[in-house]
């Protein structure tokens, strides 16, 4: 910022963005540029207009994206070397061979989608544990804290890793079986799983506290847990073509916009849940206590569906989900007190709710416009009232009420916090309970 002095008057004059920029913004600009053009040069062939749009529209994006928030240059930047080494481990004479993935030391345990994705899921667990412990220690634990934060960062770093190199390991299988990574279950749960621990991260650095991520950190550590159990049961991991509905280049906008929503909306009531423990800290009667940990069962109510249908290897797997799931809720309320002095303050807790919810919305509102447009062209109608359809809907409203509630009658404190937790069970049965009792348009990722 500079001040000018004139005879009678000072004038402010503010800085342009580009003045402000470091030599090492300008050089990650110009990898990204270069990468994208080198794409687009390499791989414009095998594109329709409407692809080359969205590649060149990512290039300004995500150096905007760097700009803004500068720990994502350091991220891309690792995430594309790592990716580009692993597609350059599968090739042999120009040629890919997905059969190195058992052969080469690097993509047998590093490198190969199956191998990060794996990596991602124990530093996950591992983030969760640090950050708890970090929680309960009786000093300010803020080694332990870092280092769940930093395990955070590798993870969301293996999980991209893992998505890109799938996403090549994809065409290795059949030129036209390629694919972007979101086409069913498991790759969605994988971006759920990054996409959630990305923007907590961000939040992480832009209130100064790490204290949340022990109550978000359960939710990604959750849905990791079932993608275990989803590629174990279902041998979800193989990579399988494309159903005719899918071939679209509507889905690489559709549904990362839609797990955007998922991602924020969960970030939301984990901070909810943060929420109402440090307000009822100091609550002795368990009678009014245990709402809060009913909703919390709960929202790991599936093992009771699984059950069934997964086996006798299966049913295990989730009744020790389910008994680690009892055992966290029940020692998140015993320990109240001593969490709740460790939890920022209220207001902080409310304000982070309502951004995380903001964002969602915003994304999720924008899933939708694109996902009726895709409907169009895919099925001949904007909306038919499918059930995917029906509760998306429903997911909307409920959280366009909030906003709405919040910003014309001022809500804030207890009611919107419960409203927050509640609207998880809500979104989590429009992600996963729709595929388990319903089916319609949208059964791709059936359980």
């Amino acid at each position: 910022m500079n001040t000018v002095t004139t005879a009678n008057t000072t004038v402010t004059l503010n800085e342009g963005q580009f003045s402000r920029r470091s030599a090492f913004d300008w050089l990650f600009a110009a990898l990204v540029v270069g990468g994208g053009l080198f794409a687009f040069q390499r791989y414009a062939s095998f594109m329709d207009v409407y692809e080359k749009g969205i590649l060149l529209a990512a290039i300004p994006s995500l150096i905007a994206l760097g700009w803004f928030w500068r720990p994502l240059r350091a991220l891309m930047l690792v995430v594309a070397g790592a990716a580009l080494l692993g597609i350059a481990l599968y090739q042999v004479d120009g040629q890919g061979q997905l059969a190195r993935a058992e052969s080469v030391f690097w993509l047998k345990y590093f490198l190969s989608s199956q191998s990060a994705i794996l990596w991602m899921s124990m530093l996950f667990f591992m983030s969760t544990a640090f950050y708890w412990i970090g929680m309960a220690s009786r000093g300010e634990g803020a080694t332990m804290s870092m280092l769940g934060s930093r395990l955070a960062w590798v993870a969301v770093g293996m999980a991209l890793i893992g998505s890109m190199v799938r996403w090549y390991e994809s065409y290795l299988v059949g030129a036209d079986v390629g694919h972007i990574p979101v086409s069913n279950l498991y790759e969605v749960f994988v971006m759920f799983a990054w996409m959630t621990a990305l923007f907590y991260l961000y939040f992480e650095e832009h209130y100064r506290t790490r204290a949340l991520g022990a109550f978000v950190m359960l939710v990604v550590s959750a849905s990791v847990g079932f993608l275990l159990w989803y590629t174990v049961a279902r041998e979800a991991q193989e990579i399988q073509p494309l159903v005719p509905a899918l071939k679209s280049w509507w889905m690489k906008l559709h549904v990362p916009a839609n797990f955007i929503g998922y991602g924020t909306f969960a970030l939301s009531a984990m901070v909810a849940f943060a929420y109402l423990i440090k307000q009822q800290a100091t609550e002795t009667s368990w009678t009014r206590l245990a709402p809060l940990g009913i909703l919390g069962l709960v929202l790991c109510f599936e093992p009771i569906v699984f059950r069934p249908s997964a086996g006798a290897a299966g049913s295990g797997f989730w009744m020790v989900y389910f008994g680690l799931s009892v055992l966290a809720v029940g020692g998140i309320l015993y320990g109240r007190r001593h969490i709740a002095a460790k939890l920022p303050p209220l207001e902080l807790l409310d304000d982070l709710m309502y951004k995380s919810i903001a964002v969602g919305f915003a994304f999720f509102t924008i899933a939708t416009v694109l996902g009726a447009l895709w409907a169009a062209e895919a099925w001949g109608g904007y909306w038919s009232w499918d059930p995917k359809e029906t509760w998306a809907l429903i997911v909307w409203l409920n959280y366009a009420a909030w906003l709405h509630m919040r910003m014309m009658k001022g809500l804030r404190g207890t009611v919107s916090a419960w409203w927050a937790l509640v609207g998880l069970v809500v979104t989590t049965f429009a992600f996963l309970g729709v595929n388990m009792f319903l089916s319609g348009l949208h059964s791709y990722g059936e359980l």
